[in-house]
């Protein structure tokens, strides 16, 4: 049952953010971080967190979840580290994922050839 309430809820927020590109204005790049944006605000008032736990995955893995993960950082390090955890928990708590994006984007870029726009 796990595995269908993290199918759901993950296909919803993508759902949601289909919807946005298709009704809407908004670009790819806003939509992308309203949804990070969401997950700071929706964590930092305690509400991700209950969707965390019962959507597993499907809550974490989308771009809100980055938001969220990112908020329990700093609330993690503000208790430890008092008001300099607002500056280093959020990217310490995400590092895994950006050191990956980092790398995947380097290796992408080794093995394919840019072209030019026309």
């Amino acid at each position: 049952m796990e595995y269908l309430w993290a199918f759901i809820v993950g296909g919803l927020i993508c759902v949601v953010g289909q919807i946005l590109i298709d009704k809407t204005k908004l670009t790819p790049a806003r939509i992308l971080t309203g949804y990070v944006v969401a997950g700071v605000v929706l964590g930092a008032v305690g509400l991700y967190e209950p969707l965390a736990k019962f959507a597993g995955a499907g809550a974490t893995v989308p771009l809100s979840g980055f938001g969220y993960l990112m908020t329990e950082g700093v609330r993690e390090a503000i208790m430890q580290d008092g008001f300099l955890g607002i500056l280093t928990g959020g990217l310490t708590a995400a590092a895994a994922g950006i050191s990956a994006a980092v790398i995947f984007s380097l290796i992408a870029a080794i093995f394919t050839k840019p072209q030019s726009k026309r």
